[in-house]
């Protein structure tokens, strides 16, 4: 989906190419009030970044088995606009903002009806598999990622 991308920490991003994921809010993703609970905003954004990197032709366990490599989170900061509720239809957007040599910098959006709920900038580090220790992005990644700019 093509769009300019408008951060509300006035980063500029590397691509105006949202990868975005749909997002139903269910009965387990909220309070008693029906609001979705803060922490699940998080679940549906590594959803997203997971269904990101499927569609660059890439997954979790190819990046381990193949290229052994997993990433971690490495920072997260997070605003909360507006509160979604139980059965609203949320749209996800990951959006680079920067690569580095181990780390990727996104822009990570959570809409509901074009409206703006949550912004959060997120940073990921790749590591070996076995050592937990950062490592090179994988070439064939970053160039997907590049391109996909």
């Amino acid at each position: 989906m093509k769009r300019s991308v408008q951060s509300i920490y006035g980063l500029s991003v590397m691509s105006t190419i949202d990868f975005s994921f749909p997002v139903r809010v269910y009965y387990q993703d909220t309070d008693a009030g029906g609001v979705v609970y803060h922490t699940c905003y998080l679940n549906f954004m590594e959803r997203a970044r997971y269904e990101w990197l499927r569609a660059l032709g890439f997954n979790v366990n190819s990046l381990a088995a193949v290229h052994k490599t997993l990433f971690m989170v490495r920072s997260i900061e997070v605003v909360y606009l507006k509160p979604a509720a139980l059965d609203d239809l949320l749209s996800v957007t990951v959006a680079v903002i920067e690569i580095g040599r181990s780390r990727i910098t996104l822009l990570q959006e959570i809409t509901c009806n074009h409206v703006k709920l949550v912004s959060a900038t997120v940073q990921v580090v790749c590591v070996g598999a076995e050592t937990l220790k950062p490592v090179s992005i994988p070439a064939l990644l970053r160039e997907k990622i590049r391109n996909s700019a």
